[in-house]
């Protein structure tokens, strides 16, 4: 064999290996963005429902106006975030403007006691697990792409490509405290 050959061969077997991480990484961070829209998908069932519930409780508790003002505040937040870190966070804010509002639900055992209130917060819960099992499900699919990204030798290839790794859909420190149960 030629040493132009040899050469050539050489270069073929390298740009088909770089075309195969390349594209390799390109699916990761597809999966990634599509767990991302899970998420968007589920906080949009969240939002939806809470004007529903909010209005429910709003008949009995008419004078809990700040908590009303509250959840409205935090769902519109929720509903302009763009970002992983906005989203996360704006999520968490209607997280704790929801535990006001059942707090307030709890005053109100007429309120609990109707299939309107109780079919929302099912439906609420329902929409939680969801909400929980997509960011559990987008973390591992980010876990994933940042390792392909981390590992030699596509760690070559992604920076060359700009390959940038993703944040994780993180709980607060609020959310990881021990929470206490009390009868």
């Amino acid at each position: 064999m030629s040493t132009p050959l040899i050469i050539g061969l050489i270069l073929l077997a390298l740009v088909v290996f770089v075309w195969f991480l390349y594209n390799l990484l390109v699916a990761a961070r597809m999966r990634v963005k599509e767990a991302f829209s899970q998420i968007d998908i589920q906080l949009k069932r969240r939002t939806d429902l809470i004007p529903n519930l909010v209005e429910t409780v709003k008949g009995y508790a008419k004078h809990e106006k700040s908590v009303f003002e509250n959840v409205t505040k935090a769902r519109t937040a929720l509903m302009s975030a763009r970002t992983v870190e906005k989203k996360a966070e704006a999520n968490n804010m209607l997280t704790d403007a929801l535990k006001s509002l059942f707090a307030v639900a709890e005053a109100y055992p007429n309120l609990r006691a109707t299939e309107n209130f109780k079919t929302l917060q099912d439906e609420l819960s329902d929409t939680e697990n969801k909400i929980a099992y997509s960011r559990q499900f987008y973390n591992s699919t980010v876990l994933d792409y940042n390792t392909k990204i981390a590992v030699f030798p596509n760690m070559i290839i992604a920076s060359l490509f700009n390959f940038k790794a993703e944040q994780f859909f993180a709980a607060t420190e609020e959310e990881k405290k021990e929470i206490k149960v009390q009868f």
